[in-house]
């Protein structure tokens, strides 16, 4: 099972859905993983009613990163901005469908901390993540 999720992973990094950028944006951010040199930005359209109508994302970086990226790009499509900050770690390691070391763990989790940061602010997220 672990190949046919590894599989996804390097077709999304070779191919990803939902690559680019939406000018105009309602949230926008951008943020990296100094670690690695991974950096991530997201950005956001919102409806009237907080449901998230378009995503995109755009960086550079590893397999993991940019695959982890795509899959929580397009899986936020639909949702509301609440759901968006319930999401937490165990949503990316099931979308990606492998275990991860800690240092691969901080790429994965790279577009979560983006993307949550963009939402409601870098503050809050901070402290939500420890």
């Amino acid at each position: 099972m672990d190949d046919l999720y590894r599989e996804q992973i390097i077709d999304r990094y070779k191919h990803p859905l939902m690559r680019g950028t939406l000018d105009p944006h309602d949230y926008s951010y951008e943020d990296d993983n100094p670690l690695c040199g991974d950096q991530i930005r997201i950005d956001l359209r919102v409806d009237g009613d907080d449901h998230i109508t378009e995503a995109a994302f755009s960086g550079a970086g590893c397999a993991i990163s940019l695959a982890s990226a795509d899959l929580l790009v397009e899986f936020v499509v639909g949702k509301t901005l609440d759901e968006i900050k319930a999401l937490g770690k165990e949503d990316i390691l099931e979308m990606l469908g492998i275990e991860l070391g800690p240092v691969r763990l901080k790429c994965a989790l790279l577009s979560l901390k983006v993307l949550k940061a963009g939402v409601y602010g870098i503050e809050e997220l901070e402290e939500e993540l420890v």
